[in-house]
């Protein structure tokens, strides 16, 4: 089994993040791991990518072919929309549907949320909000990673979930806590599609 995953956003919304932790949970699990990343402009406002690819089997490429991803995960709509030549017919797309608008002609948010629904696949959800109502707003990336992980297959959300406790452990119980809650708050939201 494999998962080919391109994470997305801006600079200063956790997708590196989001990636350390699939990565923590497939290292642990024994599975194959490739990542390439794009983050030289991830300061705040900069566009962030990632490419991951996790296996049984051996992986030769970092990199995910043009019409081969199984999943975009994004931290903001129009980072998802950028990324769609990449998404195999069969992908699914999960992302925030609360536009960062950053630069002055950004898109109108109607178009891009309906050019999103037209997608055969799609979960969105303002997952700024979500975290912010589950008290950790700081943790929109995780609510993100949560949705996601029903689609991600190849991890489990109980795998995915420890991860978070061991990448975030150093922070202290806290914050792994929080960041668990809102983990829990994403999945629920992505088992409903």
């Amino acid at each position: 089994m494999k998962k080919d995953i391109i994470l997305s956003g801006v600079g200063g919304q956790g997708i590196l993040s989001i990636a350390t932790v699939i990565g923590e949970a497939a290292t642990a699990a024994g599975l194959f791991l490739k990542q390439a990343e794009v983050h030289g402009m991830s300061q705040r406002g900069g566009d962030v990518q990632s490419n991951l690819r996790l296996s049984d089997e051996v992986i030769y490429s970092d990199l995910i072919p043009t019409g081969s991803a199984d999943l975009i995960i994004s931290m903001e709509p129009m980072e998802a929309l950028r990324y769609l030549p990449y998404l195999s017919r069969n992908g699914r797309v999960v992302t925030s549907s609360k536009p960062f608008v950053n630069i002055p002609d950004y898109p109108d948010k109607d178009v891009l949320l309906a050019e999103l629904d037209s997608l055969p696949d799609v979960v969105r959800l303002d997952i700024e909000e979500a975290a912010r109502a589950c008290g950790n707003p700081k943790g929109a990336n995780m609510v993100l990673l949560g949705m996601a992980a029903p689609a991600i297959g190849i991890l489990g959300a109980d795998e995915l979930r420890a991860a978070i406790g061991r990448v975030f452990a150093r922070k202290g119980d806290a914050i792994v806590a929080s960041n668990q809650k809102a983990f829990d708050i994403g999945l629920e939201a992505g088992l409903v599609k």
